[in-house]
């Protein structure tokens, strides 16, 4: 991968779980200034020594995306810190919930929409100035395979992911001419500890996992790591062409039936 001469600035939230975490372990291994976003001040702890031993440097920052005066207070701090701003914004932090739409409460779907949307969108308006004014840098978000296709019982979260692919296109769009490339990942299933967790709590753990591993073509669910290798191509220079684009990460989920 092509790596910029100064010591690359990087953005994750959801840092420290899952995804997050892989993706900050990745990206450390290319020797990044990751400032690493989530609620878990424990966690984000642990991240701390990994990715000095890795060829990196972890600023954890304990936020709440759920609170818009919080996310401003920390740009400030950022920015007051690193005035040209960071080379990548990673939007990975997210939730779900199950349920049909009438399953489904209108504050369900507010909390989703807060975190899995309302943040990204803050977030970029906060830290794409720096980036447009710079004419580089790259923005990630998670979306989701639930962000093209409809799921069974997912109406709040894929109403939110839907939103996530939309405002992806739509950033990508109004900022290639300043060269600011804006992407999505859209993973399918992730084996995740959150995932694993849900799935202990079915009564025959070993059956729910077959069946959720057996709805990608491929056979099983995807690791984490993977969804981090993606990511860490389109942020790189070799992704250079690449903006606008809803990476679909599902094993063949997609293809048909």
């Amino acid at each position: 991968m092509s790596k910029p001469t100064a010591q690359r600035i990087t953005l994750i939230t959801g840092a420290a779980s899952g995804i997050g975490e892989s993706t900050t372990r990745r990206f450390a291994t290319e020797g990044d200034h990751i400032w690493a976003i989530d609620h878990d001040a424990d966690k984000l702890r642990d991240l701390t020594s990994y990715v000095n031993d890795h060829g990196g440097r972890l600023t954890p920052v304990c936020l709440d995306l759920d609170d818009p005066l919080a996310i401003a207070r920390f740009s400030e701090d950022f920015h007051r810190q690193h005035p040209a701003g960071a080379d990548v914004l990673i939007n990975n932090a997210g939730i779900g919930a199950v349920g049909t739409i009438l399953q489904t409460e209108a504050a369900d779907l507010d909390r989703l929409y807060r975190v899995n949307v309302r943040a990204p969108y803050q977030l970029s308006q906060l830290f794409l100035p720096a980036m447009v004014k710079r004419r580089r840098g790259a923005v990630i978000n998670v979306a989701s395979l639930g962000g093209l296709m409809g799921l069974r019982d997912r109406a709040a979260y894929c109403t939110t992911k839907f939103a996530v692919v939309g405002l992806t296109k739509s950033m990508a769009l109004d900022h290639a001419v300043d060269q600011v490339r804006i992407n999505c990942v859209c993973p399918a299933r992730v084996e995740t500890p959150f995932v694993t967790a849900r799935i202990q709590e079915y009564p025959d753990p070993a059956e729910a996992y077959r069946q959720m591993s057996a709805t990608q073509p491929i056979g099983r669910m995807a690791r984490p790591e993977e969804i981090a290798a993606a990511m860490l191509y389109l942020a790189s220079d070799d992704a250079a062409f690449i903006t606008g684009s809803a990476l679909v990460i599902d094993g063949g989920m997609s293809a048909g039936i």
